[in-house]
């Protein structure tokens, strides 16, 4: 449950940072999005395989975010027609930036700090 929550949440402040950026602090504006994001996929990881100890998902969600950042420093056709698409935009990302990468530790960070807490009162073993 804690997954699902995390999950949406981060979905919705991402999106949200996004689409009223005009409303925030340019920081906020400009990195929140792609925190969220990570999150969202430590979150999704989490839920997926709850027995996986954090430190892999942490290593697991940093990768693939590593991976989808690289993506996108290739931009054959088929791949930015799927990039112009809604979900594809928000999967896929559109051009690499050096300061995703960062946005993207923070939100491992934040999604271990999150679950550590949660698992820390249910009295799960983390790492």
């Amino acid at each position: 449950m804690t997954s699902v929550l995390v999950f949406l949440t981060a979905a919705i402040i991402g999106i949200g940072s996004r689409k009223w950026d005009d409303r925030l602090p340019g920081f906020l504006a400009a990195y929140t999005g792609d925190a969220m994001w990570a999150l969202a996929f430590f979150a999704l990881f989490r839920g997926l395989s709850p027995r996986l100890r954090l430190g892999r998902v942490v290593a697991l969600t940093a990768g693939f975010s590593l991976l989808i950042e690289l993506s996108q420093l290739w931009h054959p056709a088929w791949l930015d027609r799927i990039r112009a698409t809604l979900p594809g935009g928000l999967l896929l990302g559109f051009g690499f930036r050096w300061s995703d990468l960062v946005c993207y530790a923070a939100g491992c960070v934040i999604g271990l700090l999150i679950f550590f807490i949660v698992e820390s009162v249910a009295g799960t073993d983390h790492f």
